[in-house]
């Protein structure tokens, strides 16, 4: 038998909090959908960034995803869909347009930098 961890997700826009026990290795979102919560998710393979958190204490394994370059994984940020538990977390989740800016903004400045691309208005 798999040894369970005590996950809380503070959900920003509804101020709650959730916790739920997730064994190890299992997909935090996943396993919190199958004990009835619902969290934001779009995706659900680590591309987009609606499933965004910042960890306040703790850790999780999200080797898996491709959507959080390695500089906002390092700062605390992480992706719940491909999140799997390896012991007890704590996170917060983020305004999906926010970590996306963080995450791509500066590319898509470079794009609109350049005369005639499709990003000019």
């Amino acid at each position: 038998m798999k040894p369970k961890h005590k996950i809380t997700i503070h959900l920003r826009e509804s101020k709650r909090s959730i916790t739920f026990e997730v064994p190890e290795g299992e997909y935090i979102l996943r396993s919190f959908e199958s004990q009835g919560e619902k969290l934001p998710s779009s995706c659900r393979n680590g591309c987009c960034t609606t499933c965004a958190v910042r960890i306040l204490s703790g850790q999780l394994d999200q080797t898996d995803g491709i959507g959080l370059s390695k500089e906002m994984r390092d700062q605390g940020y992480a992706l719940l869909c491909i999140g799997r538990a390896i012991g007890p977390l704590v996170a917060e989740t983020q305004n999906e347009d926010e970590v996306y800016e963080m995450q791509f903004g500066k590319y898509l400045g470079e794009v609109k930098a350049k005369a005639g691309s499709p990003f000019d208005l």
